[in-house]
């Protein structure tokens, strides 16, 4: 059986989404739809793992009336939660959906700052007997350390949990070095990695010590790397709709398959990255699939040994 998937969202927010008529800039709007959700890609992830029937556990920092919201909506949705309380109050992204062109503008608030306290209190009380996977996403707060994912990688490794981390740049290449299952897109890996092909990547990230890299590529797919190979899947079609919460879902997957087997076939884990990420393309917010497409396009999904 698998084990518990913790989500870490270090970063945790209040999503509110107003939708206008048509969006003008510089001009008054009547605000025709609200809606509100605790977000975060952390949050996202937990929402796809557990649409995929695995047990998920919440952890990040609350504070203040929105960090009780936060908590409150992710009770609500059924998402069992171990949430640390900070002084400051939790952030809000505000996405104003433009009626006239289906459009997004988007405005994320930095996050609250935590403190060298704070962070330690969310290490004190990580349940480290009860997890399978830790899977990390989603920016930092400031006051946290650039490198705080490989930070937690590193504690994973101290008590036998595997760790999948989801982030770019150095923040990537540190979480290499730590031993974790990385994931990002091609943008985040060329920014930890230079002007590098996905394929190189993969496997670049695989030789700094990660366990494996899953890395999305557009268009083009999906490759993943480790020490036993490296494989590229391809998408089954074109599909359009709302991206934002695509990469969670690949991600999703990724821990959800790491929680069932600490060397799972990475090109079965591939197929089920893509499909559940074209199915997330078909909703309207990030954190939900379209359940019959990703078991209808699942497998169908086609894979190359690299």
């Amino acid at each position: 059986m698998a084990g518990l998937i913790a989500t870490v969202t270090l970063n945790l927010a209040l999503d509110v989404t107003y939708g206008v008529d048509e969006l003008v800039v510089g001009g008054s709007h009547r605000v025709t739809d609200i809606r509100q959700r605790a977000g975060g890609k952390g949050v996202n992830v937990a929402r796809v793992a557990t649409t995929l029937g695995h047990q998920v556990l919440v952890l990040g920092f609350v504070g203040g009336v929105t960090g009780e919201i936060v908590a409150e909506e992710l009770f609500d949705a059924g998402l069992t939660a171990l949430l640390t309380p900070i002084a400051a109050e939790t952030r809000r992204t505000v996405a104003i959906v433009n009626g006239a062109d289906g459009d997004a503008t988007i405005f994320n608030e930095l996050g609250p700052i935590v403190s060298a306290d704070e962070w330690r209190a969310f290490h004190d009380r990580m349940p480290w007997a009860r997890l399978g996977v830790l899977a990390c996403s989603g920016s930092l707060p400031p006051g946290l350390p650039a490198d705080a994912y490989a930070e937690l990688a590193v504690r994973a490794r101290h008590h036998d949990v595997l760790s999948v981390i989801d982030t770019g740049g150095d923040a990537l290449a540190a979480a290499a070095k730590a031993g974790a299952v990385v994931r990002s897109n091609a943008a985040e890996l060329r920014d930890a990695l230079g002007d590098v092909d996905v394929e190189e990547g993969a496997r670049q990230l695989v030789e700094l010590g990660a366990t494996a890299a899953v890395i999305t590529d557009g268009a083009r797919g999906m490759v993943a790397a480790s020490k036993q190979g490296a494989w590229r899947a391809l998408p089954v079609e074109q599909v359009a709709g709302n991206p934002t919460g695509a990469g969670d879902a690949c991600t999703a997957v990724v821990a959800a398959a790491v929680a069932e087997s600490p060397e799972p076939d990475w090109a079965v884990v591939l197929k089920s990255a893509v499909a559940a990420s074209a199915a997330a393309v078909l909703t309207p917010v990030a954190g939900d699939i379209d359940l019959a497409a990703y078991r209808r396009w699942q497998p169908q999904v086609e894979v190359q040994s690299l």
